[in-house]
């Protein structure tokens, strides 16, 4: 969709906002203010913990041509960032991915600065010297130096039809389908020539990897055929740098994260019920390198595993989801002991560790903390980025609460509209997280709280079982029964919120994408409870959406059986079922390309609510995915959801 125009829908939805709302701050200052905090990732400390490097990203160009610009940092003890960048540092480039020599001597890092393919760059610990190490044709991720020094490992794609995970917009599905699969391989570049060797077979496609410590193998997690649809299945398997690799495990679960102990002989990995790549819980899994044999570090922990660190042959630290948290833990791999080190009601992302674990760095955000980088000793770390010093905080406060429904005790947030007053009853938008194997985390960045909130709305967020944070049993325990218990574990947490007084049970909407898209079609037809509804890339029919996803491995561990098998389980949970209960007004969201939910979910829904005469809208987002990754399209969702629930909850 032409940018222009996209902006010009944004300012019409901002006209259109119902006069009893006139007197809440302007959309266009709300979005201004949100589209300017920066955000981080790619966060890496080498290994004496005196230096951080980091990825640093911001939206540019205001709201009538924004442009998100990416950039890379280090900072060396207390002086001060130093832009890393292998082009000139008044531009901006597509630059990711800073990895630290095991010395802590030079960093590597991937830059299109020369032109538009992306290549390998190396420079001094300073960020001075920087100079091109290949002469790369594909797309390239996930770089990891080899203990020794000698190579660079990465995930390579030598000659890409698109870029690669599912969330991103699919390639045309143009004549001989399936006769076109990109591979992604395990490949290794020798740090002072470039010269490049691949690992594993050309009919593998690789997820994640680690090194061995003895440079000399590496453990990986792969499958064969489409890499969108295959992580589900993956399997653990050894190569050797001089060549031929093994097969060392078929879990029957999905795995992620392999890391090696000190000594070589033990590789953790992360297994459990994950229901999208990228969104990591389950327990700790300890694999014997030389036998297979696996053993679960601490069966039945009340966590959920997010990423693992080894700091010595039987210690870890453990970033893991807790009861709406995402938080840092001790973990024993000998006794599966496990210690809290802090940062309750927090999130922390983008783990990175000293060898000994003596420092780390990460990103850290709440409710109440704006995102930054953080580094140095786990207990006691120290900010190490003000980008958002002067962030405005959009609501008045947030509350974790908990409720029984049964024999669960599901958590959520309560965020309280901006300027509250305790003498007023406030309309409440419900966001159901995607997933289902996912968890809703503080953050001070939410965007979709942030409208919502400074608008004049309660916004709960639930996690439901089904959500990570209360260890497997709670992430399993919506296992062939989507729409059932989860749902009445969101409507028992919505009558929690009602309860406090301060909710107009008259006044309630409902939102969520993906999954949460899902679950807000499915609420369309079960309930009259909700007077708006937004769905964002949602499944109305999961007999029809098995047939027509790039994704369907992830359906079998949670429905038990293909569509073909057992069409019955299927139907059970399809919002198309009972689609004639629907009544309340709903807008649908959808991108064009999307692998994960296709868009002709959104039609058929679409269809349906048109047909039975229910209040409707969809907009569909020309070339995009998933999820919408052009500012202007981000920017135009969330003027619509605001927008929409204006009009029925004012």
């Amino acid at each position: 969709m032409n940018r222009t125009l996209l902006c010009a829908i944004t300012f019409a939805c901002i006209g259109a906002v119902p006069a009893a709302a006139q007197t809440l701050p302007s959309m266009s200052s709300i979005l201004q203010s949100v589209f300017s905090m920066r955000s981080y990732s790619g966060v890496a400390i080498s290994s004496r913990g005196n230096a951080v490097a980091w990825e640093e990203a911001t939206t540019a160009g205001g709201l009538t041509h924004p442009v998100r610009e990416t950039a890379l940092f280090i900072r060396n003890g207390s002086n001060p960032p130093v832009r890393l960048t292998a082009g000139d540092p008044k531009s901006y480039y597509d630059e990711s991915n800073p990895v630290w020599s095991p010395d802590g001597s030079r960093v590597a890092f991937l830059s299109n600065a020369l032109r538009s393919q992306q290549q390998i760059f190396i420079a001094s610990s300073d960020g001075s010297g920087v100079r091109r190490l290949t002469n790369l044709t594909g797309a390239a991720q996930s770089l990891r130096w080899s203990p020794d020094g000698r190579y660079l490992a990465m995930l390579y794609i030598a000659h890409p039809h698109r870029s690669a995970g599912a969330l991103a917009a699919g390639a045309r599905q143009v004549g001989v389908i399936g006769s076109v699969v990109d591979e992604q391989r395990l490949t290794i570049v020798d740090a002072s020539t470039g010269t490049l060797r691949a690992l594993t077979p050309a009919d593998a496609y690789v997820y994640e990897y680690g090194w061995a410590p003895d440079s000399n193998r590496i453990a990986y997690t792969y499958a064969y055929g489409s890499g969108d649809n295959n992580w589900w299945v993956a399997r653990l398997a050894i190569a050797s740098v001089q060549g031929g690799s093994r097969d060392l495990l078929r879990p029957g679960f999905q795995i992620n994260d392999p890391e090696w102990s000190p000594d070589g002989r033990i590789i953790a990995v992360i297994g459990g019920l994950m229901s999208d790549f990228g969104s990591v819980g389950g327990d700790v899994y300890l694999v014997n390198a030389a036998t297979g044999k696996v053993r679960d570090v601490a069966p039945g922990m009340a966590l959920s595993a997010s990423a693992i660190r080894w700091t010595g042959n039987a210690r870890m630290l453990m970033l893991a989801h807790e009861l709406g948290s995402l938080e840092l833990f001790r973990l024993n791999a000998s006794t599966g002991a496990i210690s809290p080190i802090g940062f309750r009601g927090e999130t922390l992302s983008s783990l990175s560790a000293t060898p000994d674990g003596s420092g780390v760095a990460f990103v850290r955000t709440s409710f109440g903390r704006s995102t930054e980088v953080w580094a140095g000793a786990p207990r006691s770390p120290r900010q190490i980025t003000d980008g958002n010093a002067y962030a405005p905080r959009f609501w008045s406060k947030a509350i974790s609460m908990r409720w029984r429904d049964g024999a669960y005790r599901p958590q959520g947030w309560l965020i309280y509209p901006a300027n509250f007053d305790s003498h007023k009853r406030y309309p409440l938008v419900m966001i159901v997280h995607g997933g289902p194997s996912a968890e809703s985390l503080p953050s001070h960045s939410s965007t979709f709280v942030a409208g919502l909130t400074s608008h004049g709305y309660f916004v709960f967020e639930p996690n439901p079982r089904g959500s990570f944070g209360q260890g497997e049993a709670y992430a399993r325990a919506n296992v062939k029964d989507f729409g059932y218990g989860d749902w009445h574990d969101d409507l028992a947490g919505i009558d929690a919120a009602i309860a406090t007084g301060h909710v107009d049970p008259n006044r309630l909407g409902l939102f969520g994408w993906s999954y949460g898209g899902y679950m807000a079609m499915w609420g369309e037809t079960q309930t009259s409870r909700f007077k708006a509804i937004v769905a964002g890339a949602g499944v109305v029919n999961w007999q029809s959406y098995y047939g027509q996803n790039d994704i369907d491995e992830w359906m079998i561990p949670f429905f038990g059986a293909s569509v073909y098998e057992d069409p019955g389980v299927y139907a059970r949970s399809s919002p198309i079922t009972f689609i004639t209960h629907s009544h309340t007004p709903v807008l649908v969201l959808q991108g064009e390309r999307d692998e994960e939910v296709p868009a002709p979910q959104a039609f058929e829904f679409y269809h349906a609510m048109k047909t039975l005469g229910v209040p409707s809208q969809l907009v569909v987002y020309a070339d995009e995915g998933h999820a919408p990754r052009k500012p202007a399209n981000q920017i135009d969702v969330l003027v619509r959801m605001v927008a929409w629930f204006d009009r029925y909850l004012r």
